[in-house]
C-alpha cells in the first residue's frame, strides 16, 4: 500500500466521524447548560446543541437519503429556529439587563411567580 493510498484512507470520512462530532458538541452544549451561570453562555449552549442536532440531520440523510433532502429541509429549519431563539434570547437579556445590571442567572430569582 503506497503512502497515498493510506492518507487517503485515513481522511475518509465516514458516518461514524460524523456521529462522534455530533455527540462531542451535544455534550458540551449540555454541560454549559449545567454548569454555568451566565445567561449569554447559555444562549450558546443552546446553539451548540442545535448546531450537534443539524449535523446529525445531514450527515443521516446524506448517507440515508441520496435522493432526498430531508435532512437538509429539517437543518435548514433548525437553522431558523435558532436564530430567532438568540435574537428574542437576547432581547430579554437586554431588557432584564435594564432592571438589573447583571447577566447571573441566580439573580433573577425574584422573577419566579
Amino acid at each position: 500500500m503506497c503512502v497515498t493510498e493510506t492518507a487517503i484512507k485515513i481522511l475518509d470520512v465516514g458516518l461514524i466521524h460524523y456521529i462522534a462530532l455530533s455527540t462531542a458538541l451535544f455534550c458540551i452544549g449540555v454541560v454549559g447548560l449545567i454548569v454555568t451561570r451566565n445567561i449569554i453562555r447559555v444562549l450558546m449552549s443552546i446553539e451548540i446543541i442545535l448546531a450537534a442536532v443539524n449535523i446529525n440531520f445531514v450527515a443521516f440523510a446524506n448517507y440515508t437519503d441520496l435522493g432526498d433532502l430531508k435532512g437538509q429541509v429539517f437543518a435548514i429549519f433548525i437553522m431558523a429556529v435558532a436564530a430567532a431563539e438568540a435574537a428574542l434570547g437576547l432581547a430579554i437579556l437586554l431588557a432584564l439587563y435594564r432592571n438589573k445590571p447583571t447577566v447571573d442567572t441566580e439573580e433573577y430569582k425574584e422573577l419566579r411567580g
